[in-house]
């Protein structure tokens, strides 16, 4: 008896038959197209020593010039780092250290001397690094209420629950969060001591520090043109000495636009980090921005560190095209380069010893 074929049959897909009740019988199997059946074209490539030794050449020779040149840059950036947290005792900050208290009306002061070796030309970066400090932690990274911090006057009465325990006291809280009730609030100024003996207090650029979508777009006041009217109905961060409308004397940098307010609300993504304090610019091009000599850097002491064991520095920076002082990149380039230039040179002593002879084999059926 013959039979006639039918691919779709052959695909699973039975013509004419049914099961039980009367429907279709239908199979797992997949149709036979190029694409389920994997008959696509593809491309495999061939290692072989042709292609394999000068890739390994080529990025040894472009990798290393580009290391060293990064390499070359980031020691070319002067950076100097002043620690004052005060644990030692012949620290000028010890008395500072020890007897602070979140209640103390009056600040504490302290004073570091330095010296600078080298000129620092351009425009020069002051950071304040913490260490130990994880702004990474879940829970406090949640710690916030963007809506409140972009003006929304129904999150101002009433704050996200994400801001817990920093969320009420007694009235709501303004800015809430973890985030900014452990805001930075040390004071550093910085002077000159020139020849003379006179003290000169070096000019700081407070504004220009945060990032220009944090400050226009993420950050805003709510609306009204006197500040202290709109925050009436909220209380400051329980670890602030003054509400959020006094962080400033500029109507341009006061409330949550205060930028350095803003830049402490971007966290950090490791425990030991850095964030831009002020900025020292330049005033023209014969004389640099710090001289060689002598400094004091005056430290109101506001911000503790010992319950954490953690750490406080001042940081002066200059920057190049490739940002700050960072020779990590510059030694991994170098080290790439390096691995595969050496790989090349040894591959390339195998091929030529033994890659002539007839590796080929007769196979007994």
């Amino acid at each position: 008896m013959a039979s006639s074929y039918n691919a779709k049959e052959e695909d699973g897909h039975l013509s004419g038959s049914a099961g039980l009740g009367g429907t279709a019988i239908r199979t797992r199997k997949p149709d036979n197209t190029a694409f389920k059946q994997q008959r696509l074209p593809a491309w495999q490539p061939i290692l072989t020593a042709g292609t394999v030794l000068p890739a390994f050449f080529v990025i040894g020779l472009i990798f290393i010039p580009i290391g060293i040149g990064l390499f070359v840059t980031s020691n070319n950036i002067k950076e100097i780092e002043i620690e004052y947290t005060g644990t030692d005792m012949s620290s000028p900050c010890f008395n500072c250290s020890q007897n602070f208290s979140w209640n103390s009306t009056t600040p504490c002061k302290c004073v570091l001397s330095f010296t600078l070796d080298q000129p620092f030309e351009s425009n020069v970066f002051m950071y304040y690094g913490l260490s130990n400090f994880y702004q990474n932690h879940r829970r406090y990274v949640k710690s916030r209420d963007d809506s409140q911090l972009n003006g929304d006057l129904n999150s101002l009465k009433d704050p996200s629950k994400e801001c817990e325990p920093y969320r009420v006291n007694e009235k709501p809280i303004a800015p809430c969060g973890a985030i900014a009730n452990s805001m930075f609030n040390d004071t550093l100024d910085l002077f000159y001591i020139d020849p003379n003996g006179t003290k000169n207090q070096i000019p700081l650029v407070k504004k220009g520090i945060a990032w220009w979508t944090d400050k226009h777009v993420k950050f805003r006041n709510p609306a009204g043109s006197n500040l202290t009217a709109v925050f009436i109905d909220t209380a400051k961060p329980v670890n602030w000495r003054k509400p959020v409308y006094e962080l400033d004397t500029d109507s341009e940098n006061n409330g949550f636009i205060n930028e350095d307010f803003i830049v402490w609300m971007r966290t950090a993504a490791l425990p030991t980090f850095r964030k831009l304090y002020r900025i020292i610019q330049k005033k023209n091009n014969m004389t640099p921005t710090l001289p060689r000599g002598n400094y004091t850097l005056e430290v109101t002491y506001n911000y503790p560190v010992r319950s954490f064991e953690g750490r406080k520095r001042m940081i002066l920076s200059t920057i190049s095209w490739m940002g700050g002082k960072n020779p990590f990149l510059g030694i991994a380039y170098i080290t790439v380069g390096s691995i595969c230039f050496f790989l090349g040179v040894v591959l390339l002593f195998i091929h030529h010893k033994y890659g002539n002879r007839n590796n080929s084999s007769d196979i007994p059926n």
